[in-house]
């Protein structure tokens, strides 16, 4: 696909194919490039990848890298964020651009400190939860912080905007 992602989604060495399916079809609804890094826990033809994604693959752009530093070599690390617990700044703290970049680390183990360390420190951010729980699913937490990071760009490309008069879902 040849266009300006509204922001780039990076997964390092994902896990569950499910989170990742769920993830694809985000970057689809809201226009942003989905990057892989290897290693990966399941193959790209993989059923339940397939089955959470839907048919949004073909929607997506999605790029397989070798590894983190591949990654970084393709990007510049001023407009790098990082999801991480914990982050020194709030998700909604950063004022994101048109074609920033938000990196999450696997769901076991969560963003490796060599990539955490590569990140300018108010670039590691972080969703607010209740004391005593530790994560958020990863495809829940990609849809905060992408969701916000479209909304500070005033949803660009976005084909339709509420109305005044909002129908309701039953």
């Amino acid at each position: 696909m040849d266009f300006l992602p509204i922001a780039n989604v990076v997964l390092i060495a994902p896990e569950i194919p499910h989170n990742t399916g769920n993830i694809i079809r985000l970057c689809a609804n809201v226009g942003a490039r989905l990057h892989l890094v290897e290693p990966l826990g399941f193959q790209l033809q993989n059923a339940g990848l397939r089955r959470a994604s839907l048919d949004y693959s073909d929607l997506t752009d999605i790029q397989v890298h070798d590894s983190a530093d591949d990654f970084f070599q393709t990007i510049s690390v001023d407009s790098v964020y990082g999801a991480t617990i914990p982050g020194t700044v709030l998700y909604t703290t950063p004022q994101y651009q048109h074609g920033d970049t938000i990196i999450f680390g696997s769901e076991s183990v969560g963003l490796p400190c060599s990539v955490v360390d590569k990140l300018k420190i108010e670039n590691r951010v972080q969703i607010p939860m209740m004391p005593a729980n530790r994560s958020l699913n990863i495809s829940n937490a990609a849809a905060i912080i992408v969701y916000e990071m479209w909304r500070q760009i005033s949803f660009s490309g976005a084909s339709s905007f509420p109305s005044e008069n909002p129908s309701y879902f039953s």
